[in-house]
């Protein structure tokens, strides 16, 4: 089982972020150890929400904790999710510097999407961009995030591998990718090869379901194994409020792979 740290949101009521990520790998039996970059009463999407950003300080010491009780040389996986200003993509751009070579590094580019557009602060999706993305080992962006990653056009299949491999990562995973307009699911595009994996698409998904998908990941699955258990947990979750992480766990946890397409 994988040991992973996470930096990114958390809500008291619901799943997105971490309250996804978290739950998701820990019902699977990894071990998680979280780090809020900001902590919400639920996702800002409901009428009523409150909180506050974590500042990056507070991180900091949190993470020296963690290093002198031996937790963090102890991890295999990092994994960055919604990192709300400059300072704290600067902390995860340190963090994923301290842990490059002993752990792999998952960057869950959590900039914006169709139709909304960019939510995040300006200057923190341009410092995600140029100074964390290239740290990464496995980004898992959607497809409104690649397009504004790379400058590309990405309305066909050939647009996404094209801007997929101009980020020169070792492995690109682009959730709902064109495939068409009845289905979705995960390009993986690498220096070498570029695998389909085509699910349905649903009507009725509660948020955070990109964060359980970069959280699987991050746990060591691999493509087809993770969109197995989350197509399950989706079809398991459909019109619900939030994503039925443990009241549907013994259905998802025993999911088969998705097959790959040709």
């Amino acid at each position: 089982m994988a040991r992973v740290l996470i930096l990114s949101s958390w809500v008291a009521h619901g799943h997105v972020g971490l309250s996804a990520a978290a739950p998701a790998l820990q019902a699977l039996g990894h071990t998680v150890t979280q780090l809020p970059t900001v902590i919400l009463s639920n996702h800002p999407g409901w009428p009523h929400v409150s909180g506050a950003r974590v500042p990056p300080e507070q991180l900091r010491g949190m993470i020296e904790a963690l290093a002198v009780n031996g937790w963090l040389a102890a991890q295999d996986t990092l994994l960055t999710g919604y990192l709300p200003s400059a300072a704290h993509v600067a902390l995860a751009c340190d963090l994923a510097d301290r842990m490059a070579g002993q752990a792999r590094i998952v960057v869950d580019p959590v900039l914006g999407d169709a139709p909304k557009g960019l939510y995040l602060d300006l200057a923190a999706a341009e410092a995600l961009r140029t100074e964390l993305v290239p740290r990464a080992d496995v980004l898992t962006p959607n497809l409104w995030e690649l397009g504004w990653l790379t400058g590309h056009d990405v309305t066909t299949e050939a647009g996404a591998v094209a801007a997929a491999r101009s980020l020169k990562r070792p492995e690109v995973l682009v959730t709902s990718p064109p495939f068409s307009p009845d289905s979705t699911g995960v390009l993986r595009v690498t220096n070498d090869a570029t695998q389909r994996y085509i699910v349905p698409r649903h009507d009725g998904v509660p948020h955070g379901v990109g964060d359980v998908f970069s959280a699987l990941i991050a746990g060591g699955l691999d493509v087809a194994t993770a969109l197995g258990h989350l197509s399950t947990l989706i079809g398991e979750s459909l019109h619900a409020p939030h994503l039925r992480i443990a009241e549907s766990a013994p259905l998802w946890t025993l999911a088969t792979p998705i097959q790959q397409e040709t």
